[in-house]
C-alpha cells in the first residue's frame, strides 16, 4: 500500500505515519502545499491519500478537485480539524471517500482508510452525528464553492482574503457572495456575515 499524507503541520504528518504503521504501508510520501501535493501524487500514484482541508498556500478542497481531475479513481480520506457537515458535504461532493475530523477517536482514521481501500465511504462518528441537522438542507441549496466561501466568511475572512486564499479574482468572490445571499434570502452583506459566523463549526447547522 502506498500512502500520500497532505497536511501543512509536521506533527500531524508524523502522527498519521505512526497511526497507519499497523497497515504496513510500502511507501509513504508527504506534502504540505497544493503544488507539492499534486507533484507527489503524480510521482507516487498512491493507493490512498490522507488530505487536510487547510493547506499552506491553498485549499484542500481544490487539491481534491485536481486529484480527481488527474485520476478519477483516486481514493481520498479527508482528515480535517472541522467536524461540521459543511466541509464534510463539500468533500464528499468532490469525491472524497472518507471524512474524519481530528477530534474523532484515532481508530476512526484507520477505519476510514480501510474502507476507502475497498471503495467504501466513511464519515466519522463526530461528523456523522450532524447528519440529521439543518446543515443537510443548507448543503443542498449551496454549491461546493459557495459552502467553502460561506465557511471562510464565518472564520472572519474578508472577500479580499478569500479571493487571495483561493487564487481567484475579487469580483468572482463578490459575485459568489451575492448568489449565496440570494439563495439564503438575505439582503445585506452584513446579514450574510452574521449568518456565516453563526453557522461556523456547526453551532447552528449541527445544533452543537
Amino acid at each position: 500500500m502506498k500512502v500520500l499524507i497532505i497536511d501543512d503541520h509536521m506533527v500531524v504528518r508524523d502522527g498519521v505515519r505512526r497511526l497507519i504503521a499497523p497497515l504496513e504501508p510500502q511507501a509513504i510520501a508527504e506534502a504540505e502545499t497544493p503544488r507539492d501535493a499534486l507533484d507527489a501524487f503524480r510521482r507516487l500514484r498512491p493507493d490512498i491519500v490522507i488530505l487536510d482541508i487547510n493547506l499552506r498556500g491553498g485549499s484542500g478542497l481544490e487539491v481534491l478537485r485536481r486529484l480527481h481531475a488527474n485520476d478519477a479513481s483516486a481514493r481520498v480520506v479527508v482528515f480535517s480539524m472541522y467536524s461540521d457537515l459543511v466541509y464534510a458535504t463539500s468533500a464528499q461532493r468532490e469525491g472524497a471517500l472518507g471524512y474524519v475530523s481530528k477530534s474523532a477517536p484515532s481508530d476512526e482514521l484507520l477505519t476510514a482508510i480501510r474502507k476507502a481501500l475497498r471503495g467504501e465511504p466513511y464519515v466519522d462518528s463526530v461528523t456523522a452525528s450532524l447528519q440529521e441537522s439543518a446543515a443537510v438542507n443548507l448543503a443542498a441549496r449551496l454549491s461546493t464553492r459557495e459552502l467553502e466561501i460561506l465557511h471562510m466568511m464565518g472564520e472572519g475572512q474578508s472577500l479580499t482574503d478569500i479571493a487571495a486564499g483561493l487564487g481567484v479574482a475579487y469580483k468572482t468572490i463578490a459575485n459568489t457572495s451575492t448568489r449565496i445571499k440570494e439563495k439564503l434570502g438575505l439582503e445585506r452583506t452584513s446579514d450574510l456575515i452574521r449568518f456565516a459566523v453563526e453557522t461556523r463549526g456547526g453551532r447552528l447547522l449541527g445544533g452543537v
